[in-house]
């Protein structure tokens, strides 16, 4: 249960102000870096068209029907200072230190004030929660305000819980699973626990009342699909969006190697897994004495409520979602770490000491790539793309400004759209998918044929491409784990989209050109490759190119 007198040593709006502070001056040089992968991809067009047109439907973008609160709190920001990065990360802080504020409302309501800091902490520098602080994405923000909501419900405040837990579906939809999971739970269990431990006239009414909030978001989800549905005549997104996110999911082998994936970033991932080694070896320990007695868990119902939410989360994005990205679980994560804080206050003397040793593995996590395969996003990777992909950039826009470009996503959208803040001008390109072999020998078959000019007074033929910009589209570690292992590439290739890139010098033999721009940053590299205009496709077998490999 609750305790409702437990209570922040300083008004809310202090502790917002601190934590905003606090944040910003953490991720005070990340904050005028253009738009990175998927914000660029969607979020960030989406938040423009409902800025400039006032649409809550994408027009510059296939919709994802992505609920649109995000987009728009990131709208108002742009109309009162301006579309810039640098206002685009700075409001990204405010929803991170709202974010925060609920994790220490929560924490502090169901422990105490110091597992409320050191929770607060933890989640603030855990490499996922600190990077998702500044990107405009959703994530983050769908899992703040399903904090709050928590904290409400189990502080037996009904409406303020119906209310925090709609913002967050109107955030991003996959937050409708925790009060409905809460709201089994209710209806369940629960409600048998409160009647056979302490039966009172006020708790059906409780029960009855909350169980009645929990709904509501429901409803708020299902208003916003049958807009999304009249306007586009889709409920989830463009087709290829749901083919991506759910039809091409449901394959038992898939889900159940995307669980323990999941289990991995909720216990174990970027040295997470030092706070969970620490919580079970604490678990071998007594509690400490405290001013009467022992010192108290978190209530044992509100573990379970945090379980069940836990659980049923982890199943869900096991089944759904087309990538395994880590930020999907933060929802659950600082749920974790306020579970194994509290159990480290409850029984290790030093505890402090303790989570200062984990608060380094996580500031080590974000500066230093992990032995395994990770999303850019996750740490401070995502600043090495860029930076490589803004002097490549540059350098491509500046000496060839009319060519035509062979690249992938999501290169693809930062040359062609100013806006991303990597070009000042649009460029032309060609798509291909990845920087396989096999997609760039069919882009090799493109330059073998002949395109009519696009000057209608040239009778030249013209390639279907000038110049190439390939990159490294992944983290490739040096030496990964389980990198030998074939039947597991194989997997990953079949299920996650794995694929491996061409080095660059094979790129270019492939597509008859010459590097003339190459750069590497912790096994990050891009490179710029000039076509030769003579170069014969025809003339490179393909079975000498696969022995390459």
């Amino acid at each position: 249960m609750a305790n409702p007198a437990a209570r922040a040593p300083l008004h809310p709006a202090l502790l917002f102000a601190f934590f905003f502070l606090f944040t910003f001056a953490l991720h005070g040089p990340l904050l005028r870096l253009p738009y990175f992968w998927d914000e660029a991809g969607y979020y960030v067009p989406a938040a423009r068209d409902l800025c400039l047109t006032g649409s809550l439907i994408p027009v510059s973008t296939p919709s994802n029907a992505h609920p649109p609160l995000v987009m728009a709190f990131l709208a108002l920001n742009w109309k009162i200072a301006g579309f810039t990065p640098l206002v685009t990360h700075s409001a990204m802080l405010l929803v991170a230190a709202l974010s925060l504020l609920g994790v220490f409302r929560l924490a502090a309501s169901v422990a105490n004030r110091e597992v409320a800091w050191a929770a607060t902490l933890c989640t603030a520098l855990y490499p996922v929660f600190f990077m998702q602080s500044t990107l405009a994405q959703v994530d983050l923000a769908a899992a703040g305000l399903i904090f709050w909501g928590l904290a409400a419900h189990l502080e037996r405040r009904s409406k303020a819980a119906a209310l925090w837990f709609s913002l967050a579906v109107l955030a991003k939809e996959t937050a409708v699973l925790v009060p409905l999971t809460v709201f089994g739970w209710e209806l369940i269990l629960r409600s048998r626990w409160a009647r056979r431990s302490n039966h009172e006239p006020g708790n059906d009414q409780h029960l009855a009342a909350s169980k009645s909030a929990l709904l509501i978001p429901a409803l708020v989800l299902g208003a916003w699909y049958a807009y999304h549905y009249l306007r586009t005549g889709y409920v989830l997104g463009n087709p290829e969006f749901f083919r991506y996110n759910v039809a091409a999911t449901a394959n038992p082998l898939r889900i159940a190697l995307a669980l323990l994936m999941r289990i991995w970033q909720a216990v174990g991932y970027m040295n997470l897994g030092l706070l969970t080694a620490a919580t079970l070896l604490a678990m071998l320990l007594p509690p400490q004495p405290g001013q009467s007695g022992a010192r108290p868990r978190i209530a044992l119902p509100t573990q379970l409520t945090f379980l069940a939410v836990a659980v049923v989360y982890t199943l869900a994005m096991s089944v759904i979602g087309g990538a395994v990205l880590a930020r999907y679980m933060l929802p659950i994560v600082p749920l974790a770490i306020i579970i194994f804080v509290s159990t480290l206050w409850r029984r290790v003397r030093y505890w402090r000491e303790v989570i200062a040793v984990i608060l380094v593995g996580f500031v080590v996590a974000l500066f230093i790539n992990p032995p395994y395969g990770f999303t850019l996003e996750d740490n401070l990777a995502y600043r090495d793309y860029i930076l490589l992909h803004q002097r490549a950039e540059n350098l491509l826009q500046a000496r060839y400004p009319t060519a035509h470009v062979l690249t992938a996503w999501p290169a693809t959208d930062e040359i062609t759209r100013p806006a991303l803040g990597y070009v000042t001008r649009p460029m032309k390109v060609v798509r291909i998918e990845d920087f396989t072999i096999e997609e760039l020998m069919s882009a090799s078959e493109l330059n073998s044929g002949e395109l009519p000019p696009e000057d209608s007074n040239s009778t030249a033929s013209r390639p279907a491409f000038d110049v190439a910009l390939i990159f490294s589209t992944k983290y490739e570690p040096p030496s990964p784990w389980l990198g030998a292992w074939e039947a597991w590439q194989k997997t990953k290739a079949r299920f996650f989209g794995y694929h491996r890139d061409a080095p660059t010098a094979l790129a270019a033999r492939i597509l008859g050109g010459e590097v003339i721009y190459t750069e590497t940053r912790h096994h990050q590299w891009i490179a710029i490759i000039e076509i030769n205009q003579a170069h014969d496709a025809g003339a490179l077998p393909l079975r000498p190119l696969r022995s390459l490999r």
